[in-house]
């Protein structure tokens, strides 16, 4: 076997049939795109490249969003009395 076909093999994980077809693709696309605030609301057609791109900047910012909610809470919790029924709720709601 020739080292070109073994690192296609390796890259591959070994399964031939692990492609995903043009049409699953499509529907991973449009599913993509009905979830993009930025995109859902153009009916044009926008290129795969711009879904993947939009959805990249999407999560990051999700991402922003999540950590600054949890720096708010962790804030929230640490003004909190440690005894407080407030503070056992909002940590018990955590786990």
């Amino acid at each position: 076997m020739s080292t070109e076909g073994s690192s296609k093999k390796r890259r591959s994980g070994g399964k031939q049939n692990s492609r995903a077809t043009d049409q699953q693709i499509n529907d991973l696309l449009s599913k993509l795109k009905s979830l993009l605030p930025e995109i859902c609301d153009n009916n044009d057609k926008v290129p795969a490249s711009k879904v993947l791109q939009e959805t990249c900047n999407y999560i990051r910012s999700l991402h922003r969003e999540v950590e600054g909610l949890s720096e708010k809470l962790a804030e929230l919790l640490e003004n909190t009395e440690n005894g407080s029924a407030q503070a056992a709720l909002i940590r018990s709601l955590l786990r």
